[in-house]
Order: structure tokens, then sequence, then C-alpha cells
């Protein structure tokens, strides 16, 4: 490819990132699902809560954004559809806990831990390899067209 083109490879660390980010969600996830009422107990940080949480389909939701997120490294510029379907589900995943666990649990610092740093913070790197994925794909759809 020409040298001077500004979009000519998707970077490798992107790839990275989206990897890290599927593994990342994926055993988070596995955890909510495998010990959500120990994990739940954690987060509550000693706030007496009634009910049970559905930790279950949480973390069933987030073994998907997970393998989504996971799998669009493999191609990331045909499959980009699958990265904006990984930060839908983390978006979701972020909502659905403050609005559904908070409540329960109380804030709290292993509450803003988990909706934070688990869900809020990777839409930041998502979002900037979905925009450099969609440069790639755009410029090398105008460029072989040449």
């Amino acid at each position: 490819m020409d040298q001077k083109s500004p979009f000519p490879v998707f970077p490798m660390h992107f790839r990275g990132i989206l990897l890290l980010a599927g593994m990342y969600a994926i055993g988070w996830a596995a955890i909510f699902q495998l010990m959500g009422a120990s994990l739940v107990e954690w987060l509550a940080d000693g706030n007496a809560f009634e009910g049970s949480l559905p930790t279950n389909y949480y973390g069933g939701l987030g073994i998907v954004v997970g393998l989504l997120l996971f799998f669009s490294a493999f191609y990331p510029v045909s499959w980009v559809y699958l990265i904006i379907a990984g930060i839908t589900g983390k978006i979701i995943l972020a909502i659905w806990f403050g609005l559904g666990f908070i409540p329960e649990l109380g804030w709290n610092k292993r509450t803003a831990f988990q909706l934070i740093f688990n869900e809020i913070l990777w839409l930041i790197p998502l979002i900037m390899v979905f925009l450099r994925g969609c440069q790639v794909k755009s410029y090398l759809a105008e460029n072989l067209e040449k």
C-alpha cells in the first residue's frame, strides 16, 4: 500500500484493546454468573439488602457482550458492527447496574468500581476503536474503487 496514506492498516494495538476488553468483560460477567450471591454481598459492603438480584441474567448478558467484543478483534474493519454492538451492550449493562443494582446495594466504593471501571471507562477506548475502524473502512472503500 501507499506509505503516504493516513489509514494504511488497522493498528494492532486496537485489536489488542478489543481482545482485552472482551476478555475482561467475559471474566467479570463469569464472576457474576458463577458467584452472584457472594459477589452481591461483597458489592453491598455491609449494607443490608432484601431480595435477590438478577446476577445470572446480568452475567449472561455480560458474557454475550464480551464475546462480541472479543470476536470483533479478529476483523475489526469488516466487523465494525460487532464493536458498536459491544458498545451498546456496555451501555445497557451500565444502565442496568445503575438502575437495578445500586438502589438495592447502595452507593459505595465497590459499586462505584463496578460501574465506573468495569462498564463506563471501557466506553472511551471502545468508541475510539470504533471510530478508527469506520475511518479505515471508508478509506478502503474509497481507494479500492480507484
